[in-house]
């Protein structure tokens, strides 16, 4: 590329990063004041918020969607994972040290997956609900978790502007062909199944960087997930429903197991290696808890029925 045309793109680049200063520094005008609020908010889009919602869906309220609704978000977080290693733009807080980050953010900057997540996520649950509202919570979750990432300085207005644009076609893409792929899956046997749970996410695996944290974490919960799900409806077939008292004592005894193998083997594998290894049987342990392990318990204690 001739060095005047890389000049010319390196000044837009810059001339947009800095109206994204000010536009955060806006925001931030009205810190602390409300630090709490929009720390509440980008929490919604963390880690430990979908260890704690994605297993409260699936195993309480509604297996079919919170199944469906795991796989593509661990899908849209490996396709994050990915765009933010060949992007690799840096945060609000890192370009300019007048912007304050008030919460820990590593990696990229581009594009936001908090903003990428609460598409997918309150999108699919927003157009499987179908009740307005839960279109007027998923609408609101939609804009304030990405709000709240130009307030807290980890975002610049571009970042969220490219996770929406992938979220949206994440989203229009597995609506319309997933439920084709997934009767396709039924009809094709156990076998099939099987190969697909296993090989699909062993793919992705073997696909993503080395850096590419993210996207290797959310695949090992998907090489566990995926096959789970297969096996809970050959062998188990739990159904979510019950009293209020047994999804509450269910929730409680499952989510018991997923911290003990999230923080626990965390320690636990802390120094062995190959380090990459170890994180991938952790991440893949969590995700066939999820779908088959906890689903096989309930059903053992009673504190579900079986279809």
């Amino acid at each position: 590329m001739p060095k005047s045309i890389e000049s010319a793109i390196m000044s837009e680049s810059s001339e947009i990063l800095d109206w994204g200063i000010a536009v955060v520094r806006w925001f931030q005008q009205f810190s602390p004041d409300l630090d709490l609020p929009f720390k509440a908010l980008t929490f919604l889009g963390n880690l430990e918020f979908f260890l704690l919602f994605m297993p409260l869906l699936y195993w309480c309220i509604d297996r079919r969607i919170g199944a469906r609704l795991l796989v593509l978000f661990l899908f849209s977080a490996y396709i994050n994972s990915i765009a933010k290693l060949l992007a690799s733009q840096p945060r609000p807080f890192e370009y300019d040290p007048g912007v304050k980050g008030l919460v820990h953010a590593g990696d990229g900057g581009f594009p936001s997956g908090h903003t990428q997540g609460a598409v997918v996520v309150w999108g699919f649950i927003g157009a499987k609900v179908k009740k307005p509202r839960m279109w007027l919570l998923s609408g609101f979750l939609m804009i304030a978790i990405p709000l709240s990432r130009l307030y807290l300085g980890v975002h610049f207005p571009t970042d969220l502007l490219g996770g929406y644009l992938i979220g949206a076609a994440l989203l229009a893409a597995y609506l319309r062909f997933a439920p084709k792929i997934e009767a396709g899956l039924i009809k094709s046997g156990f076998r099939w199944q099987m190969a697909a749970a296993i090989g699909l996410p062993a793919g992705l695996i073997l696909l993503s960087p080395a850096d590419a944290y993210y996207a290797v974490t959310a695949s090992s919960v998907l090489l566990g997930f995926a096959p789970g799900m297969v096996l809970e409806r050959r062998w188990v077939r739990f159904r979510c429903g019950g009293s209020k008292f047994r999804r509450v004592l269910r929730f409680a005894a499952g989510m018991v197991v997923v911290v003990a193998l999230w923080a626990g083997l965390k320690i636990a594998f802390s120094t062995l290696t190959p380090a990459v290894f170890f994180r991938i049987l952790r991440y893949a342990l969590v995700g066939l808890w999820c779908s088959w392990g906890a689903p096989w318990l309930f059903v053992r204690l009673r504190l579900a029925e079986t279809e």
